[in-house]
């Protein structure tokens, strides 16, 4: 036993040597003799055939066979690195015939496995000088192949457990059953392997029940294949590669494809060139965010961090639905589903959901789009339903409506108190000053007071018109009457003339405007008024056709209350503008030389502007749109407002073309309000609504206040306090804090501060007609029907 241990060694040592270099062992060339090898493959057989017939001891002849194969791989291991010597020392590529080749691949292969029997190799060799010298198997390239032989068994490839049960495994090409055969145990099996080296080289196949032996070229193919290389040798996977331009030169100066190069290939694409300026565009608007360039130190970090970690089941792998973007850039979000079918979709519904005849009737003659989709019907049983024939038709308008319709992401409202739908306002305690108690009382006419100016300087002295005819000079301060003219009928608007140097009033007295020196004013204001008011003879000629005619008016004030005291020391000598309609309101321009007069029933005449300068007058439209309510001046640009019963348009005087329209509400429009600035504008209506218009905004109101029970008089805004008020005839008058800022993007602050109601009483339904602010303090002037005119302080 010790003998065959050191025989087996150098059996271990020559299998790794051909595993690891079987490439080598295939492409051996032997041109030594051999008829020896022949004759020592010829003893090892019958020494096998001894063996098997029993003539000789089993383990002696073992022991030869070793010796055998020993010698025989240690001639083929010296022979192969003699060739090998001489190949390198020659410079040949090395080559292999087929027969040499197939040899000692089928030698490396049994010496790998331990198995290389004399006789296998004796019958092997058998065979293949049976075949003749040029014979060397089976040829790959041949058409015939062992693939292609049909299968002892033709059942297919079905599962063999289908015959686990039977007592046969399928049926041969004549129909007649396989009967299995009787496969061998486990002892027996180990005793095959022992006895007979081709038991390594057997393989069980179980679709036809039978033993195949595999042959020394099926060996080196799978050892081929194990290696990871091609299984047959005739495949070369590096051929050499054929230069068919052998001459450089003649590549050079004759085109493969002699065709002419376009264009397109030298000239810049316009399209890339737009597509390029497109991008550098979005770049410079801030459209598309360009990532900045990251420092080697962030690369690092982000290199030491890995890959961002993310769900790998969720939806593509979005965890933050606000950071997530879709392919285009957008915020993913799921589409809306389907609605649930409801009781009227069932087949079978109650009896309360099933329409009436006189239903079914307005159902059909309904349009299709107001009415249900389906009427519910009954039916006795799931299998009567009929197909739905609409199902198509709205599969293909759901599919569009996923397809075309945008989607949007509605936030529900998280109301946990009805307070926080309130907005937070600032406590009117903090914003003050504003008008908050009733100071003094004006009492002097003996009708309703239409309407009410104070001085625009000093706020020294308040004017006031009413329909007893009178117009009245009230001193602020003490509410004494210091003047009063008796005029040719009901008062229905006064006005100061801007133009601090004059000192005049106005007043509407039907159908003419009376300009008055107020007297108020020093001996220079006193001298220019008196010059001013001077009509020319020229414009004391105008003809009856004249849109308006200048002439002078005579009324002497009267000092006091009462109208009936001592004249007052002034000049009673005025100037009177004739117009063709009654005028109703009075709107002067912020330089004191232009005032404009609305009559509203005037129709092409209802708005006529008049120069004090020139003693002229003009009309600027030859077509009212709407009848004519209010008029005012822009303070600081060319425009003109024009308010009519449903709208406010905005005229541009510099270019004669209309600027802006702003859009009413439902009720016909009352009065209207500029603010200081001149991008505020207040208007107020029948429908009990004071609308605030922002004129860089929208054409639209920004907000609509609606506060009163009555509707709006008269509106007005403070000159220097953020304070607004309007009065109505329910006899009360809303003070509003209205700031306004000078950043564009911020809206607006309006907030209520003050209801001054209990000062005037409701008489014929008329409550408050007119209301002012002092031009330097927080004090709001109010006129009544009740002729009261009451004055408001803080």
């Amino acid at each position: 036993m010790a003998k065959r241990n050191s025989k087996r060694e150098p059996v271990k040592e020559i299998e790794e040597v051909a595993s690891e270099d079987e490439d080598e062992l295939d492409e051996l060339e032997l041109d030594g003799d051999v008829s020896d090898t022949e004759d020592e493959r010829a003893d090892d057989g019958e020494a096998d055939d001894e063996d098997e017939a029993g003539d000789v001891d089993a383990e002696g002849n073992e022991d030869e066979i070793e010796d055998a194969m020993l010698e025989l791989m240690a001639a083929q291991a010296e022979e192969a690195q003699r060739r090998a010597a001489a190949r390198a020392a020659s410079g040949r590529p090395e080559a292999s015939t087929r027969t040499q080749g197939k040899s000692h691949a089928g030698a490396a292969a049994a010496a790998v496995e331990g198995t290389a029997a004399p006789e296998d190799e004796a019958a092997d060799n058998s065979s293949e000088e049976d075949a003749g010298p040029g014979s060397h198997g089976p040829d790959p390239g041949s058409d015939s192949s062992e693939d292609e032989r049909p299968n002892r068994n033709t059942v297919g490839n079905v599962p063999l457990v289908w015959y686990k049960d039977e007592e046969h495994i399928g049926y041969d090409i004549e129909g007649a059953r396989i009967t299995k055969a009787q496969r061998k145990d486990r002892l027996q099996q180990l005793l095959d392997r022992n006895d007979s080296k081709k038991a390594l080289r057997t393989i069980y196949d179980p679709y036809n029940d039978e033993e195949v032996t595999l042959s020394k070229e099926e060996l080196a193919m799978v050892m081929r294949i194990r290696a990871g290389q091609f299984p047959h040798l005739e495949v070369n996977p590096h051929e050499t590669e054929h230069t068919w331009f052998t001459d450089p030169r003649d590549a050079e100066v004759m085109p493969i494809v002699d065709r002419p190069e376009p264009k397109s290939r030298f000239v810049p694409s316009k399209w890339e060139e737009q597509k390029i300026v497109k991008l550098v565009r979005a770049i410079r608007k801030g459209w598309i965010k360009v990532a900045p360039k990251k420092t080697p130190e962030q690369e690092e970090e982000e290199r030491a961090a890995g890959p961002p970690a993310y769900l790998l089941w969720a939806d593509d792998g979005l965890t933050d639905e606000a950071a997530a973007k879709a392919g285009s850039g957008l915020t993913y979000i799921p589409a809306p589903k389907l609605q649930l079918p409801g009781h009227a979709d069932s087949y079978n519904p109650p009896a309360e959901y099933l329409p009436t005849e006189e239903e079914v009737a307005a159902w059909q003659m309904a349009d299709p789009e107001d009415r249900p989709k389906a009427l519910p019907q009954a039916f006795t049983s799931l299998r009567a339903v009929p197909a739905y024939t609409d199902f198509i038709k709205e599969r293909f308008e759901r599919c569009l409506d996923l397809y075309l319709c945008p989607r949007v992401r509605r936030k529900r409202l998280d109301i946990k108190s009805p307070e926080q739908l309130v907005p937070q306002l600032p406590k009117p305690r903090d914003l003050q000053p504003f008008p908050t108690t009733l100071a003094l009382a004006y009492e002097g006419h003996m009708g309703p007071v239409a309407s009410i100016a104070p001085d625009p300087w000093t706020g020294q002295w308040l004017l006031s018109g009413g329909q007893d005819g009178t117009l009245r000079l009230w001193e602020v301060r003490t509410g004494r009457c210091w003047r009063t003219w008796v005029l040719e009928g009901p008062v229905s608007a006064v006005a100061w003339c801007p133009q601090a140097g004059l000192r005049l009033v106005s007043a509407a007295v039907g159908n003419c405007v009376v300009l008055l020196p107020s007297g108020t004013g020093p001996e220079e204001a006193e001298e220019a008024a008196a010059e001013a008011l001077r009509v020319p003879a020229e414009a004391a000629e105008a003809g009856e056709e004249a849109l308006a005619r200048w002439e002078p008016f005579s009324c002497r004030p009267v000092s006091g209350g009462s109208g009936g005291g001592e004249e007052a020391s002034s000049s009673g000598a005025g100037l009177a503008v004739r117009l063709r309609f009654p005028v109703r309101s009075l709107a002067w321009h912020g330089r004191g030389d232009y005032f404009a007069s609305v009559a509203p029933t005037g129709n092409t005449q209802a708005v006529v502007v008049h120069q004090l300068s020139k003693r002229a007058s003009q009309n600027p439209f030859r077509k009212n749109r709407g009848r004519v309510v209010r008029v005012a001046f822009h303070p600081t640009k060319p425009f003109f407002f024009v308010a009519t019963q449903n709208h406010v348009r905005v005229y541009n005087l510099a270019k004669q073309a209309l600027a802006k329209k702003l859009l009413g509400g439902g009720g016909v429009l009352s009065c209207l309000a500029l603010h200081p600035g001149g991008d505020h504008v207040l208007v107020g209506s029948d429908d009990k609504r004071v609308a605030w218009y922002d004129l860089d905004l929208s054409t639209k109101p920004y907000k609509a206040l609606r506060y009163h029970s009555a509707p709006p008089r008269a509106v007005a805004f403070h000159r220097s306090y953020p304070l607004f008020a309007s009065a109505a005839d329910d006899g009360t008058v809303q003070v509003f804090h209205g700031m306004v800022y000078a950043d564009l993007l911020t809206n607006p602050l309006i907030v209520p501060v003050k209801i001054l109601r209990g000062g005037h009483t409701v008489t014929a339904s008329e409550g408050v007609a007119d209301c002012a602010f002092h031009p330097t303090q927080p004090w709001i002037f109010t006129a009544g029907a009740d002729s009261k005119i009451l004055l408001y302080c803080n």
